[in-house]
């Protein structure tokens, strides 16, 4: 299951950037976040995908999804100018951001490459 960060949960799961300057992962696997609206097509195309892959990669990534009308100073904090925009959180290592509804292989790939998680 995807599950849906506010602010706070982000700040909680993934990176507290009010305290830290420095990019430090506080997750206990690798993350995808998906910043989305609900207004959005190319979002609401991609959310099965996302689904299908929290469920094939269940228990070695977490895949979370941020509303950006409803968590606007996250997406200003990461620079979305698009949506949707996939940031990649390996379990070490810098964040790497991903823009466009992107196909299921495609995303496979970056998982594998920057996650370093294979199903």
């Amino acid at each position: 299951m995807t599950e849906n960060l506010t602010k706070e949960t982000f700040l909680e799961k993934v990176f507290n950037f009010e305290e830290n300057k420095e990019w430090k992962f506080k997750g206990d696997k690798p993350a995808l976040i998906d910043f989305y609206a609900d207004w959005c097509g190319p979002c609401k195309a991609i959310a099965p995908v996302l689904e299908l892959l929290s469920q094939e990669y269940e228990g070695k990534i977490d895949i979370y999804k941020i509303d950006t009308e409803a968590e606007q100073e996250l997406s200003a904090a990461f620079g979305i100018r698009s949506i949707p925009s996939m940031l990649f959180c390996p379990a070490e290592g810098q964040p790497q951001m991903a823009n466009g509804a992107l196909p299921k292989a495609e995303l496979e790939s970056i998982i594998a490459d920057v996650l370093k998680v294979t199903k």
